[in-house]
Order: C-alpha cells, then sequence, then structure tokens
C-alpha cells in the first residue's frame, strides 16, 4: 500500500517535533539505486567473461560473437527511446522495477541458449530491458536531491557500474569454477529479483514516504519549484535545443567510456604484452579510479555551488576540468613506461566518469522532473549510437590497419568538443520554465 503523508504547511498550527528533525531517507534511495546500477553491469558483463567456455560449448566463431555482441548494443540504443518515455509515463518506481525484472529474466534465459541465435535473441533482450537503468535512475535523483546534489548523488550510484567491473571477474571465476557457465548467469540475475523485494517495499517518492521528516521534504524541495512549473512532451522535447545538446554530447564521450571497456584488456595484452595476472592487478586500479572520478567529478559542481555559483557554471566548471584531462590521458598510447601507461588510463575513465556525472545532471537542470527520463533516453539512443560506430565499428578498422594510436589520440579530444557542442546548445543551463522564449533547434539563444 502506498503511504501518503500529510506535510504541515500551515505554519499557525504548532510544529510535530518529528518533522523538524533532517532525516536522511534520501540516501536509502540513492543505495538502491546504486545496487541496480551494480546489478545491471554484473548481468551486462558476465558474456564477456563467460564467452570463451561458451564458444568452445556452441562452436561460436569471431562473426557469430561479433553480431551477439551487436545484438545487445543496437538494443540498448533503440531501447533508450522507448523506456526513457515509459518511465516518465508510469512513474520511476513502477518503471524501475518493470525494466529489471524485464533484463533479470532476459540475463537468466542466457542459461537455456543452446547456438549463436538463440544467445543473440537473449542479448538483445537483456540490452532492451538494461536501457531502462540509466533513466529511472537519474529520475530518482531528480526526485530526491536538490539540484546542488544531484552530481555528487548521480557520481555515487554511476561509481555502481566500476563496482561491477572491478568485483565481477572474481566472482564470476569462483561461480563457474563449482556451478559451470548456465548457473552463473542464473545467479546474477537472481540477485536482481533479491533487489526488486526491497525496491518495492521502500521506494516512494518524498512527498508518500512514511520516513521523510517536514526538514529533509523542504530540503529535497528547496530548489525546484521554478523546474515544476513546467511540463515538457517528449516530441515537444525533440524541439529543445537544450535536448540537443545533452544528446551530442552524450554522443561524443559516451563511445569513449565504451572504448575503454572494450578495448583495454586486448591493448595491453598485444601491445604492452601483459600476461593475463598483470591484466588482472592494472583493470580493478584503473575502474578504482573511475570510481573516484564519478564522485569526485559530482562533488565538485556541488561544493561550487553551495559556495554561491550558479549551476550552468558550476557544472561546466567541473565538465571543462575533466574535459582538459581527456588529451592528457590520451598520452598513455605513447608513454615508455607501463606504470605511466596504466595511470593515464585511469586518469582517463577518472575522468570521463566525473564528466558523466554533471552530463546527466545538466538534463535535471534544465528540464522539468516529469520530463527528465525521456531527456535522459533521447541522449542515451545517441550516445548508444556513438559507441557503436566510435568503440565498435570504426576501432576495429583503424586498429587493425593504423594500430591503436590514432584512436587513443582521436577520443582524447571528444570531450572538449562536446563541452564547446553542449555550451553552443545548453546556454546556461537555466530551466525551461524561466525561459519564456526558449530558443527551439535552428534558433539562436537569448
Amino acid at each position: 500500500m502506498t503511504h501518503f503523508r500529510t506535510i504541515n504547511y500551515n505554519r499557525s498550527l504548532p510544529p510535530n517535533p518529528a518533522d523538524a528533525a533532517m532525516t536522511r531517507v534520501r540516501w536509502g534511495m540513492l543505495a538502491l539505486v546504486f545496487f541496480a546500477t551494480t546489478i545491471n553491469y554484473l548481468d551486462r558483463i558476465l558474456l564477456g567473461f563467460l564467452i570463451p567456455f561458451i564458444r568452445a560449448e556452441m562452436s561460436i566463431s569471431d562473426l557469430q560473437y561479433g553480431y551477439i555482441a551487436g545484438a545487445f548494443q543496437i538494443a540498448y540504443t533503440v531501447g533508450f527511446l522507448f523506456t526513457g518515455k515509459l518511465i516518465d509515463k508510469i512513474g520511476t518506481r513502477i518503471g524501475y522495477a518493470a525494466s529489471l525484472i524485464w533484463w533479470s529474466l532476459a540475463a537468466m534465459f542466457h542459461s537455456i541458449a543452446t547456438g549463436p541465435l538463440s544467445l543473440g535473441i537473449w542479448r538483445g533482450m537483456l540490452g532492451l530491458g538494461e536501457s531502462g537503468n540509466f533513466p529511472a535512475a537519474i529520475k530518482s535523483v531528480t526526485e530526491w536531491f536538490p539540484k546542488r546534489d544531484r552530481a555528487f548523488a548521480t557520481g555515487i550510484f554511476n561509481a555502481g557500474t566500476n563496482v561491477a567491473s572491478m568485483s565481477g571477474p572474481p566472482l564470476f571465476a569462483w561461480m563457474y569454477g563449482i556451478f559451470g557457465w548456465r548457473a552463473c548467469f542464473l545467479i546474477t540475475a537472481a540477485t536482481g529479483f533479491v533487489w526488486l523485494v526491497f525496491w518495492i517495499l521502500h521506494y516512494r517518492t518524498p512527498e508518500r514516504h512514511k520516513s521523510v521528516s517536514q526538514a529533509e521534504l523542504d530540503y529535497i524541495r528547496s530548489d525546484q519549484e521554478d523546474a515544476g512549473k513546467s511540463s515538457v512532451g517528449w516530441m515537444q522535447a525533440l524541439g529543445y535545443r537544450q535536448t540537443w545538446g545533452f544528446a551530442i554530447a552524450k554522443f561524443f564521450t559516451d563511445p569513449v567510456w565504451w572504448f575503454y571497456l572494450f578495448w583495454l584488456p586486448s591493448y595491453l595484452h598485444d601491445v604492452r604484452k601483459f600476461d593475463m595476472k598483470q591484466i588482472s592487478w592494472a583493470l580493478p586500479v584503473i575502474y578504482l579510479m573511475a570510481d573516484l572520478g564519478s564522485v569526485g567529478g559530482g562533488w565538485i559542481s556541488g561544493y561550487l555551488i553551495r559556495r554561491g555559483w550558479s549551476n550552468g557554471t558550476a557544472r561546466k566548471t567541473a565538465m571543462a576540468l575533466c574535459a582538459g584531462c581527456m588529451p592528457v590521458a590520451a598520452m598513455c598510447v605513447l608513454a615508455e613506461s607501463s606504470v605511466t601507461t596504466i595511470g593515464l588510463m585511469a586518469l582517463a575513465t577518472a575522468a570521463h566518469q566525473g564528466w558523466s556525472a554533471n552530463l546527466y545532471t545538466t538534463a535535471s537542470d534544465v528540464f522539468p522532473k516529469q520530463a527528465i527520463a525521456s531527456i535522459t533516453g533521447i541522449g542515451g539512443c545517441l550516445g548508444g549510437l556513438g559507441g557503436f560506430l566510435f568503440s565498435a565499428i570504426i576501432p576495429g578498422y583503424v586498429v587493425t590497419h593504423y594500430g591503436y594510436t590514432p584512436v587513443f589520440l582521436t577520443m582524447g579530444a571528444f570531450h572538449l568538443t562536446a563541452l564547446l557542442l553542449l555550451h553552443r546548445l545548453m546556454g546556461d543551463l537555466r530551466p525551461i520554465g524561466e525561459q519564456l522564449q526558449s530558443p527551439r533547434v535552428g534558433r539562436q539563444s537569448n
């Protein structure tokens, strides 16, 4: 049963002592989102770890594996458009739950695959379901945190992707050694249903959560009044330059993360001549730094806002710091020392995650919370398209004919390019509700 709270807005009535204390329920809601994101990535990366064993059993060729991986990427990209709109329509609580049920069932059905075709089908279904995670997560942060804290909160839940990347491989190896590869999919999928119980029991919007005090509710709502005065539909959102500023920034920068995720082990093995033991210590170091960057990047903009900076200036300053690190980090491909190489790669993943924590938050700075999942979905779709082009198709050709150096150096310029385009299209990141003459695509901003 949904719990409704009666908020004391009549200041003539005596205050309720329970409402005077600042509760911390919002951090519990964020913890739920963090664990959902971790589970999302565990389900996503499991196949990549198990494919050597699955390939031997099913006689899957490299070409067929490419098609299987492509099925996930395409479904994930297309799914963003629909899941974002759906979550805005039915709400975060039900939308997130539905998304997780879908992707957990798809992950579970990997265990009954009998060949490349069936494996590709379930992989595509997994991508479709997993596309709901980030729109729902960003919408949840928008519901539970004021603008000055959203980038920090986003950085925390986004760190779940790196926790999965660090903890997943040793966990998968242990499960595979005891239970076999089919059971691995069942076990990881089951964790999603455990999370689902806690989500359904505990998640509500702040106004409807029985444990939220008046003081915490006032804090959460302290700077959201303007954003709540307007409503933006999905089709209407496509007409705003701000939507395309966010989406184009995703298009250019998401591929950098996917490139490092897909190609880093191969680069370390083929070029740096790392053996599996060396790779096994290098990758956790790189992803640990990505965790720190995710949280730290979000903290920087929040700190600046609390110091009196405007949302737009604070966000873009933090993003500029992260973007400026990327060309330096791309020098990893030219470094002679392996330690320097790992350090610069860690800088790249940390800077990207700090950028991402702030980029996601620009959508909630500009658009009303009723449209956040849709805007995030549109951006995620273009980010997925960019990832497909720049981390799968183009690098494969370039690496084969020219090596890794051109790809790394080109990726180093993507964040700065995205920042310039975001600044041009999103302007000062004022809420749409304040922009009575909101600039549309093809029109100059005021």
